[in-house]
């Protein structure tokens, strides 16, 4: 099978990915073989071929939100049937046994691990995921909008839970990609205000196109305080700047799995009165059924720009530079 694979980490101008050809993957007990359709490009994959993840293995496969056709399976599966459309995100397994995994918190397990990083990801033809950990794609959704469900959509939802924000409430909404664009959607069927901080003209008029009460640079000050805030720039000197213009008791929600570091925060003017700052680890497998079922019900429309697999690079290092708007996603036909 064709694949972009990641054999040494370095900045994505620099083509890290390199095609290749290889061996099909064989699905073991309890897994699922994906022809692969469509997988949809994330920062988490930047941070991972620019090695700002700690990588467990190379070489490797990224790729986490993965869209295809179940066309093989292992022995004991029963939650698919060959044919059937499934998605594969970020969370790839857990243990099922520590504290984390039976108190509801699977997203903090120790052992977990995620397609993309501990396994080959959806940057190539056929992919594997663990039936357990894989997703019937709503009825209704292209592959190609289904795509940004299984990360952008998990995790800003997750993030969109964590910050509190209630109906009625102001929410910012700091850096408008992928996960933002469609965390907003669901932020406004719940009766969520809006408001976004971000520095592109396309990613604003993006935001206003979706709903957006109020628009502006992240150091701009919004015309009303913000009850919650989530960060989705992985950029730490834009926490002090959040929590400048939030209101007493308000959450911040870090979403990022990788942030550059926060400058030290005056803890008086800044962080006083009740302010939280919460980080966003991963997601559980509630979240992304939960997510999944807004999806259907709003219906979620995710706005998308696709590259053939060959130029993973390219595509890259155009949502490095926020070239894109909404979600790149990689198209890719099995042979």
């Amino acid at each position: 099978m064709k694949a972009m694979v990641l054999k040494s980490p370095a900045p994505i101008e620099e083509g890290p990915l390199v095609l290749k050809d290889l061996a099909e993957p064989i699905p073991t007990a309890g897994q699922v073989r994906l022809k692969v359709a469509v997988c949809g490009i994330c920062h988490t994959d930047l941070h991972t071929v620019e090695s700002e993840l700690k990588l467990p293995r190379l070489p490797l496969v990224p790729g986490h939100q993965v869209v295809g056709t179940v066309d093989m399976v292992g022995d004991g599966v029963t939650r698919f049937k060959l044919g059937e459309r499934a998605g594969m995100p970020w969370l790839g397994w857990t243990c099922g046994q520590c504290k984390f995994c039976t108190s509801g918190r699977e997203n903090l397990c120790h052992k977990a691990k995620f397609n993309g990083l501990h396994f080959d990801g959806g940057y190539a033809e056929y992919a594997l995921a663990y039936e357990n950990f894989a997703y019937p794609i709503p009825e209704g959704f292209p592959d190609v909008q289904a795509a940004p469900l299984f990360c952008a959509g998990i995790i800003g939802y997750r993030a969109l839970r964590l910050s509190e924000a209630k109906p009625g409430d102001v929410l910012g909404m700091y850096g408008f990609g992928a996960s933002a664009h469609v965390t907003i959607q669901v932020a406004r069927h719940l009766g969520i205000e809006v408001f976004a901080f971000t520095r592109a003209e396309s990613h604003r008029k993006h935001a206003r196109k979706l709903g957006a009460a109020w628009v502006g640079g992240a150091r701009d000050t919004p015309p009303a305080e913000l009850n919650a805030a989530i960060m989705f720039a992985p950029a730490g000197p834009l926490v002090p700047e959040a929590l400048r213009v939030m209101d007493k008791g308000a959450t911040l929600a870090l979403a990022g799995i990788y942030m550059t570091p926060i400058p030290e925060i005056d803890y008086n003017s800044l962080l006083y009165h009740e302010r939280t700052i919460r980080s966003v680890a991963n997601f559980t497998r509630a979240d992304a059924e939960e997510l999944l079922k807004y999806a259907a019900e709003i219906p979620i429309h995710t706005e998308t720009q696709t590259f053939p697999l060959e130029q993973a690079n390219e595509a890259l290092s155009a949502l490095k530079q926020s070239q894109i708007t909404g979600c790149a996603v990689l198209k890719i036909t099995a042979g």
